[in-house]
């Protein structure tokens, strides 16, 4: 959708009554939290059975801070990390086919230095982008309850608060981040639902500081989308590629 009559608010929602933050404090609190009492016995529980590729490794297994430049133009947001990739290496979206498809796409397209990322030691580094998810922990069958996306929200808006003044694209992969993301922008009511959520769906405004920025919707790099062929390297490269020339 191109540019709206209806703008949303410039400055995203963040926790109530908080205070600025600095990105080091945030991650923090974020990595120290545990506020969802079924995330956090299902992240351990993770962390102490394993999958037997990985038995001899020492998972990560607490909640999964947002990964990239300090100062991103574009902003990556998924739904959560995954039980043997992200929770298990300490790096969001790392160490699973769901990271394997998005680095790809990423380092074609000229947003990250290599085409993998196995783990933390890597080598790994992101150009003026970051990436988080909406909600930190992993959950069970990877879906997270309405009250555990609710509790997050909080950190994403935080996020977004901090991440901005530089940001000129923002990437939601799945109809959840999408939703997540609208909320926090603080969209008017009557904007808010007149875009919905579908591979290349698109929402345009200009900030109160006088920048142009993209809301872009993308199906998930998730193994049910990337194995049944609906969403194709292709497909998610034409996100990133639009994602990259418009914050440039």
């Amino acid at each position: 959708m191109e540019w709206p009559g209806l703008l949303p608010n410039s400055s995203p929602n963040s926790s109530p009554n908080s205070s600025p933050k600095t990105l080091p404090l945030l991650n923090k609190e974020i990595v120290a939290c545990t506020e969802c009492p079924r995330l956090v016995q299902w992240r351990e529980e993770i962390s102490v059975t394993k999958r037997k590729a990985y038995e001899n490794e020492k998972y990560w297994g607490r909640p999964l801070p947002s990964f990239g430049s300090d100062s991103p133009k574009v902003l990556i947001v998924g739904l959560a990390p995954g039980a043997h990739g992200a929770n298990r290496t300490g790096r969001i979206f790392t160490g699973d086919s769901s990271g394997d498809w998005l680095y790809r796409s990423l380092f074609r397209n000229g947003l990250a230095k290599i085409p993998t990322s196995t783990g933390l030691n890597d080598g790994q580094e992101l150009f003026d982008l970051r990436i988080t998810c909406i909600v930190k922990c992993v959950p069970p069958e990877n879906k997270p309850s309405p009250g555990e996306i609710k509790n997050c929200a909080r950190w994403l808006g935080d996020e977004l608060k901090i991440f901005y003044p530089t940001v000129k694209a923002i990437v939601a992969l799945g109809a959840l981040a999408w939703g997540q993301i609208v909320k926090s922008l603080s969209f008017e009511p009557s904007f808010k639902n007149s875009v919905k959520f579908s591979h290349g769906s698109e929402i345009r405004w200009r900030g109160e500081d006088g920048n142009n920025r993209i809301l872009l919707g993308s199906y998930h790099p998730s193994q049910q989308n990337t194995f049944t062929g609906r969403l194709t390297e292709a497909m998610l490269d034409q996100v990133f590629e639009k994602a990259g020339r418009f914050a440039r």
